[in-house]
């Protein structure tokens, strides 16, 4: 599956979003997920990926589709309702006699040459995810529209104040020192019960003088505004303290950020940070020579990697209580309170984790049960197609591309990064960092985007579709009743019951199609809308995301 943009023929006017996407999936067999929409008040476009009922479609309204290839979104292009609405045959929708095509191509064959423009589909990389960034200027929140200061504004979680940036986009707050985030692993594992819990923890490894690596583009969608306070998970680096004091001028103005100083290959500095309870393990690495042999440029990242894999744990200490302040020292409070107290892994082996590579012919030594050859390419590998290895190389692409479809490196950072504005593009830029601002009925509507989310089919309102149901029953259930447009299955690599010892590993089916049979361990990706103007309808949305938690 691969992404690609076209235009939407006339038979697709004045449909609102859901209905044209059910449309693209259930009769032309491709998803659509984003469409190019103009801005309230404004003559400019934004990418709004799917934004609801609020958006309809008009002419000559460009899509962007996840599809098999450039000729099945071509199907978009030239579907007529009077030619083909009759049509059972997919590979029967093709150009025909009606006016409407031609309207399409006459008012925007030059314009958008670069784009479509009713010949080939340009070819898009491989889906990223993350959510979307503002497209539509929503009703204002404070009739009034009065100016608040972030610092006082926003409701209160847990007695702390909810904070924003200047453009309403990240949670933000005040500059922390390094030092008062810095946990020594005594302290972060003096007590019996854990301080950390349904956390992130990453591993880096650099010196002193190593490179930056940015960690503030990891952090930032981690911290995204159109997340509930209670939902941002902490996030603990683990690494050089040195190297670290320089990335955290980048980072200094997010939430939940905590350090421990030391080494990822350290065991007593993983059990410190609880990573057998954590909900993720990123390991990074900034010491890539130019001069070290490829299969030794990696070496650290992948010992890390297999070092945790290797660790075992009490099974006791994942058993978190609810009153949890009752089992600790005097002065001491867990560090994050999860949303769901959950038991930890008993073995390394089923922590999530996932490495960055800086070779692709290392993802051979990533896992000990792999059996694939060692000239497989990436993309054809266990780790790559299980979510535990990504490849630099994998970011080669988006250079060429960029240069023949401009809209490609917004979308692909759009879903990766949380959203951007061009108001925070210029505050970047220009080095001055995340900066608190005043919140206004804007800043605070930007909150208010969609975001990346998983369904679980085991339990919840859509469960019903677990059990031997059909994909396409879901789609439409979910976007219907929810507005929630779903792409793709999360599925255990083991599902029979001949394996005698199942893998914890799962792997994604990009946009099956519409007759694949459901399991009721199968999770669900989808771009779930975030409406903070209709608390009742997003804790109906809440609830059905954190059903796969």
């Amino acid at each position: 599956m691969e992404m690609y943009t076209e235009y939407l023929s006339n038979a697709f006017i004045g449909l609102t979003f859901p209905k044209a996407a059910e449309l693209c999936f259930l009769k032309l067999k491709i998803l659509l997920i984003a469409i190019e929409a103009k801005t309230e008040g404004s003559a400019e476009s934004c990418i709004a990926i799917n934004p609801g009922y609020t958006v309809k479609i008009e002419q000559a309204t460009q899509g962007f589709f996840i599809a098999q290839s450039a000729d099945e979104v071509k199907r978009a292009f030239y579907y007529c309702k009077s030619c083909h609405g009759d049509v059972t045959d997919v590979r029967a929708i093709k150009k025909c006699r009606c006016k409407g095509l031609t309207a399409i191509k006459a008012g925007h064959g030059d314009e958008n040459r670069r784009v479509s423009s009713g010949s080939t589909p340009h070819k898009m990389p491989r889906l990223g995810s993350r959510p979307s960034s503002p497209t539509i200027v929503l009703p204002p929140l404070d009739t009034d529209n009065k100016l608040t200061p972030s610092r006082h504004n926003s409701t209160q979680n847990n007695g702390e104040l909810m904070k924003f940036d200047v453009t309403g986009m990240f949670h933000w707050c005040p500059e922390r020192r390094m030092e008062d985030c810095i946990l020594t692993k005594e302290q972060a594992g003096a007590t019996t019960t854990p301080l950390f819990s349904n956390h992130v923890v990453v591993c880096v490894f650099a010196d002193q003088n190593s490179p930056l690596m940015g960690l503030a583009s990891l952090v930032m969608p981690l911290r995204a505004s159109n997340f509930h306070y209670d939902e941002l998970k902490c996030v603990v680096l683990v690494g050089n303290e040195e190297y670290l004091k320089r990335e955290w001028k980048t980072i200094h103005n997010f939430p939940k950020l905590y350090v421990v100083a030391g080494s990822p290959l350290n065991r007593a500095n993983l059990r410190a940070v609880s990573i057998n309870l954590c909900d993720m393990c990123v390991v990074l690495s900034a010491k890539h020579s130019a001069s070290e042999d490829t299969t030794l440029v990696d070496k650290e990242s992948i010992l890390c990697s297999l070092n945790i894999k290797a660790m075992s744990f009490d099974d006791s200490v994942g058993l978190l209580q609810d009153d949890m302040d009752a089992f600790l020292p005097p002065g001491f409070s867990p560090i994050c309170n999860p949303l769901k107290v959950f038991r930890g892994s008993s073995y390394g082996a089923n922590i999530p984790i996932i490495t960055e590579l800086a070779s692709d012919c290392n993802v051979q030594f990533l896992d000990q049960d792999d059996d694939d050859d060692p000239d497989t390419e990436l993309y054809m590998t266990q780790p790559f197609s299980c979510g535990t290895a990504f490849a630099v190389s994998v970011l080669d692409s988006l250079m060429s591309t960029t240069y023949f479809n401009d809209n490609a490196l917004t979308l692909i950072r759009t879903l990766i990064s949380g959203g951007a504005t061009p108001e925070l593009e210029q505050i970047l830029a220009e080095g001055a960092g995340m900066k608190g601002g005043y919140s206004t009925p804007e800043t605070l509507s930007n909150r208010s985007r969609c975001r990346v989310g998983q369904i679980s089919l085991f339990e919840g309102p859509l469960s019903q579709h677990g059990e031997g149901g059909r994909y396409s029953d879901l789609f439409s259930a979910a976007l219907k009743n929810y507005g929630i447009l779903c792409i793709g299955i999360y599925r255990f690599r083991d599902t029979t019951s001949s394996v005698k010892s199942p893998s914890s590993k799962r792997y994604v089916i990009t946009n099956p199609p519409d007759d694949f049979p459901l399991l009721p361990t199968d999770q669900v990706f989808c771009f779930a809308p975030c409406d903070f103007n209709n608390p009742v309808r997003a804790r109906e949305i809440e609830r059905l995301l954190s059903s796969a938690i």
